[in-house]
């Protein structure tokens, strides 16, 4: 089994980035947490982030046939890309949407996703541990396919 793992813009400066929101974890610390409950139950992942929505879009694209499913994190992604929607959907891989901070109490702008009508599910607001429930619930989704 093979998950992607997919974070988005300024996700490379968690722990230092606004921690009262976010939290002071690294996303390297997330990524080996997450690591290790994958490792638990023999799953492989592979993480990439970018800040560029062309380069997590060719990301998408290259996962067809290649992973399983994916855990994304589109970051502020979320609520202006159709080009992300538009590739989660191209490759029908299961996809997760995870948020460390719950979107639908901040600004109102966050409280549209374009990206959860095309994606089994959507987690937020348990921070980092978000991820994992991301895995969990894939796991149980892909087993029973």
């Amino acid at each position: 089994m093979k998950i992607l793992v997919i974070n988005g813009p300024n996700l490379n400066l968690l722990g230092q980035r606004e921690p009262g929101i976010y939290g002071e974890q690294t996303l390297e610390s997330i990524n080996s947490d997450l690591s290790a409950r994958a490792a638990e139950l023999k799953v492989a992942l592979s993480f990439f982030q970018s800040n560029s929505e062309g380069e997590i879009v060719d990301m998408i694209q290259s996962a067809s046939g290649v992973f399983n499913a994916i855990i994304i994190n589109p970051a502020a992604y979320t609520h202006t890309s159709v080009a992300i929607r538009d590739a989660i959907s191209a490759v029908a891989i299961p996809t997760v949407e995870v948020h460390l901070s719950n979107v639908y109490n901040r600004e109102e702008f966050r409280h549209k996703s374009l990206i959860a009508p095309v994606v089994l599910g959507q987690i937020a607001g348990f921070g980092p541990q978000g991820y994992e429930l991301a895995l969990k619930g894939l796991m149980g989704y892909l087993m029973k396919s």
